[in-house]
Parts: C-alpha cells; sequence; structure tokens
C-alpha cells in the first residue's frame, strides 16, 4: 500500500522545498516548545520536520545538475523514435509495469499495473513545441481503451494551451528532469 499526501498539506509542501526551510522549522519548533516544556518534548515535536529536512537534503545531493538534464536531454533528442520507446519501456519495467506497445493508435505504449490501465503517448516527442493535438489523440485513446492514467512523453517545450489541456483532462506530462530519469540516458 502507498502512502500519498495531500498535494498541499504541509508535509508534502516541505518535501518540494529546499531543506533549510525545514531545518528551520524544526529549530523553530524546537525553541518555541523548550520555553514550555522539557528538552525531550521539544526534541520530540521538532524530529518529524528534522526527518523531512534530512530526506530532502539527502534527494537534494543526489540529484542530477541542471546541465547534466539538458546533456541527457540532447542525448534524447537525437535517439530515434524506436530508441527512445525502447529506453522509456525500460524505464517504466523498472517502476513494476507491464508493458506493451501499440501499434496503429493514437498511442504508442500501455501501461498495466495492480489493475490499472496507463497509455502513453510519444509520437511527436521530437517537436520543438507541442500543441493540443497530439493530446487530444491521446485523450480519444484513452476513453476508447477506458484507461486510468494518460500520459504524454515531450522533448520539447508544450505550448500553454496544450497545458491547460493536460491540467482539464489529467494528462500527465513528462519532459525535462523527469523525462532524463525516466530514460536513464546518462542521469
Amino acid at each position: 500500500m502507498k502512502l500519498e499526501l495531500h498535494h498541499n498539506s504541509l508535509f508534502a509542501v516541505l518535501l518540494r522545498s529546499s531543506w533549510w526551510i525545514s531545518a528551520a522549522l524544526s529549530a523553530g519548533i524546537f525553541a518555541a516548545t523548550k520555553l514550555f516544556l522539557p528538552t525531550e518534548f521539544a526534541i520530540f515535536a521538532a524530529s518529524p520536520f528534522i526527518v523531512i529536512a534530512l530526506y530532502v537534503a539527502w534527494k537534494q545531493l543526489r540529484a542530477p545538475s541542471a546541465a547534466r538534464i539538458a546533456s541527457t536531454l540532447e542525448r534524447i533528442a537525437a535517439m530515434s523514435r524506436d530508441e527512445l520507446t525502447a529506453a522509456l519501456e525500460a524505464g517504466w519495467r523498472k517502476q513494476g509495469y507491464e508493458v506493451t506497445r501499440i501499434a496503429g493508435a493514437q498511442a504508442d505504449l500501455e501501461l498495466r499495473r495492480a489493475g490499472r490501465l496507463s497509455l502513453v503517448g510519444c509520437r511527436r516527442w521530437k517537436a520543438a513545441s507541442t500543441g493540443v493535438e497530439p493530446l487530444r489523440e491521446l485523450h480519444a485513446a484513452g476513453r476508447a481503451r477506458e484507461a486510468q492514467e494518460l500520459i504524454y512523453v515531450a522533448a520539447g517545450g508544450i505550448t500553454e494551451q496544450a497545458r491547460a489541456f493536460a491540467e482539464a483532462n489529467r494528462i500527465r506530462l513528462v519532459q525535462g528532469a523527469e523525462l532524463a530519469a525516466l530514460a536513464k540516458i546518462g542521469v
């Protein structure tokens, strides 16, 4: 069973923030609690924020640099469609998905895990800027196949109109660092 935090909960926000924010918050909670209670209670009250600060610092130290991500995305853009599809297949298989290539549809890959069907579109992944049309095609394929999740892969930019369409239709956009990590090409 996977634990998911609400997107706007305090802990979820701290997990997306810099490590020093959680560290400062833990120091403030420790100091405020120590004014009224013994040191043991102050440490206990600050400990969740200390753990979050350490975890976020560890993640930030392990994250690839912007230059390394840019270099990886250049290599991805130079790949053929079949090479990219194979790299994406391998990445999703490592995450525990059962992956199937789809021929002749608006989607390229079908992902299955825990009874959930996800469709992936990466047909126009090399486009400098992706518009709404490929997302509409993926959305139509998802409705036809009753997919629970839709994923669109893009190496280039995505227009604001396309982003709005993706958000309105719950299409996950995979690009940048997430694409580089998924394809595992030098990151």
